[in-house]
């Protein structure tokens, strides 16, 4: 059986012409190449017509070191190639480009700085697959072109070149404020308009618009705790009043920050504590008028959310809850890729790693947990998975946006329900699985599966 994933070799200079490549026997056959003629070549948005030479010494394409430098194709490795008989193209691919925040051309040992690592591990995954990537920033875009980026490559070390516009973008971006870029959004949408360019992981989740659009979905209905946009002393009053504590999230925040649990005391004081890097700050007010003024202030400079308090599983008396990594496989399938349990540090009541929390598998969470005897360790370790799928899929059909892989934060109570926290549309390599130099990370493989499921390779 001919192989998809072949040699790709540059030749020495003067050996080929620029608008010619050679291309193994096998294939010329197999694909009906008019021989000596003039065939379209594409790599991401790089698109010429060239001659094409069978060879039979070739087990794979080769090509002028003229044509790999326009290209920005590496000096040698191994690429997918397919024939489009409908439009008689040779395809070089798939191109992967990754939108990252900044970069530190300063620093060429490490551009990326704290995810240097993760981007090598990215691209010696592709190198395993045929796929090729490389790295980009807001800042490489300037000039209005969405036909080439400035991106950095690695082939023995780190170098930035002109690149095509890829196949396909998996968005990285950790700010909001560069995502909505005039720039970026200008690129994202001419690179998929003039050049049929995917892109994954398109847009941050608000956390009132993930439970918004989940409402509408009568199956998701069990997992979601009561949540309000907090625009009015009314609703705090009518969740205070209704739950024995009520936490207010940040509608865009992250890693725990900002986050306040309201809990009543006797009479009618009531209990604020915020979460902080060190540890919890505690206030107490006398009514909730008065707790509701203190924190009116933030309400002015971001909007927050205020959901029911739940009675989550706990672990020498610290809350525990799940991170899910659900990823589309190389057939555009959710799958979970990986679920771990977080326990909360010390004094903490978010249970982040940022915030000293410790991760553990499910199981032993689970098993460990003041989870009640009444209720099945094994089934309840299930309904977190499955819960999982059922919100990846629900975020698919009710949010008008294109996601590859989500953070699902979920949570256990005592009694054994599974309750959806929030859903991260970037999640962190970070916080799953510490990076670990010469291995390929499940989540980044699968990663690459899924951009040649978009690209057809």
């Amino acid at each position: 059986m001919i192989k998809t994933k072949v040699a790709i070799q540059v030749t020495s200079s003067g050996t080929l012409p620029e608008d010619t490549v050679m291309l193994g026997d096998a294939y010329v056959k197999l694909w009906k190449i008019p021989v000596g003629q003039h065939v379209p070549l594409k790599f991401g948005a790089f698109r010429q017509s060239l001659k094409i030479i069978p060879s039979a010494k070739t087990d794979g394409i080769r090509i002028s070191p003229a044509l790999a430098e326009r290209m920005g194709l590496p000096t040698a490795g191994r690429t997918q190639l397919r024939f489009n008989y409908r439009s008689g193209t040779i395809s070089i691919g798939p191109l992967i480009g990754v939108l990252i925040s900044r970069d530190f051309p300063g620093t060429p040992d490490k551009p990326f700085g704290t995810i240097t690592m993760f981007c090598r591990e990215l691209v010696e995954a592709c190198k395993a697959q045929g796929a090729h990537v490389y790295f980009f920033t807001p800042g490489s875009l300037s000039g209005g072109s969405a036909s080439s980026v400035l991106g950095w490559t690695y082939a023995g070390g780190w170098r930035q070149t002109r690149m095509p516009a890829p196949d396909i973008v998996n968005n990285r971006l950790t700010s909001r404020k560069l995502e909505n870029a005039a720039n970026v959004q200008h690129f994202l949408s001419e690179a998929k308009r003039l050049y049929g360019t995917a892109v994954f992981n398109e847009k941050f989740l608000d956390k009132p618009e993930v439970f918004d659009a989940l409402q509408k979905d009568a199956d998701l209905h069990r997992y979601l705790p009561e949540s309000y946009l907090l625009r009015n002393y009314a609703t705090f009053k009518k969740m205070c009043e209704r739950y024995s504590h009520v936490f207010l999230k940040p509608a865009r925040g992250s890693l725990g920050k900002g986050i306040i649990r309201v809990s009543h005391l006797e009479g009618e004081s009531y209990q604020a504590l915020h979460a902080m890097s060190a540890g919890s700050k505690r206030a107490v007010y006398p009514t909730l008028p008065k707790l509701y003024a203190s924190i009116s202030a933030k309400m002015k400079t971001a909007r927050y959310q205020i959901q029911q308090g739940l009675h989550l599983i706990e672990f020498q008396k610290r809350p525990v809850d799940f991170r899910a990594l659900v990823q589309k496989n190389s057939a555009g399938k959710w799958i979970i890729t990986s679920i771990v349990a977080r326990t909360a540090g010390n004094q903490q009541f978010v249970s982040n790693l940022a915030r000293g929390g410790s991760l553990s598998t499910v199981s032993a969470a689970v098993a460990k947990s003041n989870l009640s005897t009444s209720v099945s360790r094994l089934e309840s370790v299930k309904r977190l998975r499955l819960a999982a799928l059922h919100i990846a899929q629900g975020i698919d059909t009710h949010i008008p946006a294109h996601f590859g892989e989500l953070g699902i934060d979920l949570a256990l109570d005592t009694s054994g329900k599974v309750w959806l926290l929030e859903v991260n549309s970037k999640p962190s390599k970070n916080d799953n699985t510490p990076l670990n130099e010469g291995k390929i990370r499940p989540s980044v493989r699968m990663m690459i599966q899924y951009a040649r499921h978009l690209s057809g390779f």
